[in-house]
């Protein structure tokens, strides 16, 4: 890297360390004057309530504000397990407990006839108070939140005041550099967009491994090695075993195989929403650790010190569900294509993503700030799962992204009162591709193309489903204490083929023998196998070894040597980007690769290709965006000399960054005035 300054120079003008938010009288009545009204509205609405006219309204809002400031912090500071998820029930019955609380000390200001009644307030009347914040723009007052979070990581033992700046890395997961670019000019990134107008930061690509996941991903950026990666999910066939990279167990033997000493959260770091720790010491919703989550987590602590943030996110996560519901009849009736599944758990799992695990992250990258922690890494997901299901760009998609952003500027004000300086650094872990899926344009899948071709019929297939909702669904498992799932789904001995999918990356083991079987043995075992696939016109290349050539590349019309680079026919990677064969090379020598690699076809011009899951738009092979994401960061921080190949490459330069403004300073040299030389 490029020599620059030990530490930044700050201006005149500080960007840390302001002392607490102040409340602003206009705002502080403002919002007063409007929770007033939720109430009044929420109390006409709801039966069993009472609020008798604006005045009572006013007197009922100002007792439930007082109980708010009290009683949720207290309750907050409880060490409770399984927080992440016990917390919003005991929370949002307190909610209810302070509306009859409000009840007996108005003298009649105020009736609720039971708990459910109360219940029923608290929710309507956040729901009308999201509802008048949104239409009045007054929903972007965080002096109340900055000033809880601040008051709770006074009190904590681990709190550091210094001028030595931190790092955030806040990661968008699925978002590739184009796709960012278009946002900025078309309004849906304002704050990322008002970073490089104000020239504060500068934004650069860089292009990711084979696959393009975000278990590679992050293991290479958190890690600095993401050997032996080469999927999403993997057999290992030594052991008849599939991993998979949001499994919890899983993450914390990726984690354990891959430490090296590069951990980019070592030395005091946070960890949020990670699927790996990379050594921090403070983690939540982290799937490598995801024991930590069971016991009482001070990390959900700010979130759930105020009781309306509980109400917004629930009033929130409904209005998600229906956004999606809306979104799902608009695609169909407008016979948009391509268009997934969008039924089932989707909308509730998409409503978890956007609006709950989004705010709790937030609120710990925010309660991270204010004990003045060194480094964070934060990943949201919400991009990401939305467009796995819309597409790349579509309305809501765009829509979810705008909302990161807003959080993203949140965390840009919050700087102002942190106890040291930060730097703030965005980047995604890959990007996505779109295209229908390869079962929306064949009418059957990978897994039966396989069947067709063997002479067998015990073929296994793991059940579809995007890393996200697999990364929820262990989440809740791990939150609640309920039992992981039977270890037999993963266990593939006494099978004889196993195809497994990982976006366009298709994996074909033939469990014949506890290793990687060679082309020849291939053809030899399963003659018709790859002949069928390599003239299949939706699949592009297919990655083998054989015992004579070593590894190949074929395609429908040639084959690739990738060791010598000789190409006889047609170039099976010649529609895909420069370095796809030294990314499939690289692969290739992974000990788990599977005996058959699959890659779908990718049609530059569209910038599209095929699915193996039914995901429209997807990621995790090669070919177009997916490979593409990109980093946000302050010019201060030197770009890298080189091209950013490989996530590996990026944890170089994430540790140049740390190193360079938290390296110890040289202690100052006593002067003694008038001594003697």
């Amino acid at each position: 890297m490029a020599s620059v300054p030990a530490q930044r120079e700050y201006g005149e003008q500080p960007t840390w360390g302001a002392g607490r938010p102040r409340f602003h009288v206009f705002r502080l009545l403002l919002a007063w004057a409007l929770s007033a009204l939720a109430l009044l509205v929420a109390a006409a609405i709801v039966p069993g309530a009472v609020v008798h006219d604006y005045r009572s309204a006013l007197v009922a809002a100002a007792a439930i504000a007082v109980l708010n400031a009290v009683l949720p912090p207290l309750v907050a500071a409880i060490r409770l397990p399984f927080m992440a998820l016990l917390g919003f029930f005991v929370v949002l019955a307190l909610d209810a407990a302070i509306l009859l609380a409000a009840d007996h000390l108005t003298n009649g200001d105020l009736t609720v006839s039971s708990f459910w009644s109360a219940l029923g307030v608290a929710l309507a009347a956040a729901a009308v108070g999201v509802v008048l914040n949104v239409i009045l723009g007054t929903n972007d007052d965080d002096t109340y939140a900055f000033r809880v979070i601040q008051r709770i990581a006074r009190r904590s033992d681990d709190r550091e005041e210094t001028e030595v700046p931190g790092i955030l890395f806040l990661e968008i997961d699925g978002l590739a550099l184009t796709v960012l670019q278009r946002a900025i000019r078309n309004g849906s990134a304002p704050t990322m967009g008002r970073w490089l107008e104000e020239g504060t930061h500068r934004l650069t690509g860089w292009e990711t491994d084979l696959s393009s996941q975000t278990g590679a991903s992050q293991a290479g950026i958190l890690l600095g090695s993401n050997e032996d990666i080469p999927a999403f999910r993997w057999v290992e066939k030594e052991t008849a075993t599939i991993m998979v990279c949001s499994a919890p167990a899983d993450c914390a033997e990726i984690e354990r195989r891959h430490l090296g000493g590069r951990g980019l959260l070592a030395n005091g770091g946070a960890s949020r929403g990670n699927l790996l720790s990379g050594e921090a010491d403070h983690v939540i919703l982290t799937a490598s650790r995801s024991e930590a989550e069971r016991h009482s987590n001070p990390g959900y602590r700010a979130f759930f010190a105020n009781g309306f943030n509980v109400l917004r996110s629930l009033v929130l996560f409904g209005w998600e569900v229906i956004l999606e519901l809306v979104a799902a009849v608009q695609q169909r009736r407008r016979e948009v294509t391509p268009r997934g599944h969008r039924g089932g758990i989707y909308p509730f799992l998409r409503a978890a993503l956007c609006v709950v695990v989004r705010d709790l992250i937030v609120y710990g990258v925010l309660t991270d700030m204010m004990k003045g922690r060194p480094v964070v890494y934060a990943t949201f997901s919400s991009y990401d799962e939305v467009a796995h299901h819309s597409g790349l760009e579509r309305g809501d998609t765009m829509e979810a992204l705008r909302k990161l952003d807003q959080q993203f500027g949140r965390i840009d004000r919050a700087r102002l009162y942190a106890p040291r300086p930060y730097e703030i650094v965005v980047l995604s872990d890959h990007g996505q591709t779109q295209g229908a899926t390869f079962k929306q344009r064949n009418g059957y899948d990978l897994e039966e193309l396989v069947r067709r071709s063997v002479d067998t019929e015990d073929v296994a297939r793991v059940e579809a489903g995007d890393e996200n909702q697999t990364a929820v669904g262990r989440a809740v498992d791990e939150a609640s204490g309920r039992k992981a799932r039977k270890q037999s789904k993963k266990d593939v001995s006494g099978r004889d083929i196993v195809v497994l999918a990982s976006g366009n990356l298709g994996l074909v083991y033939l469990m014949d023998e506890p290793r990687r079987l060679s082309l020849e043995e291939i053809e030899a075992h399963h003659p018709r196998l790859l002949p069928a696939l390599r003239e299949h016109r939706h699949l592009g290349w297919l990655l083998v070894h054989s015992t004579r050539h070593g590894p190949l590349v074929l395609g429908p019309n040639g084959t690739r040597r990738l060791e010598s680079g000789e190409v006889e026919g047609a170039d099976p990677l010649a529609a895909f980007e420069p370095r796809a064969a030294q990314h499939l090379l690289r692969a290739s020598g992974f000990a788990h690769t599977a005996d058959i690699l699959v890659g779908s076809f990718y049609d530059p011009a569209l910038e599209e290709g095929c699915a193996f899951e039914e995901l429209i738009s997807f990621h995790g092979g090669i070919g177009g965006p997916q490979t593409k994401p990109f980093v946000l960061h302050p010019v201060e921080l030197p770009a890298a000399q080189e091209p950013l190949v490989g996530a590996a490459a990026v944890n170089e330069l994430f540790l140049g960054w740390r190193s360079m403004l938290q390296a110890p300073q040289p202690e100052p040299v006593a002067v003694v005035v008038g001594a003697e030389a």
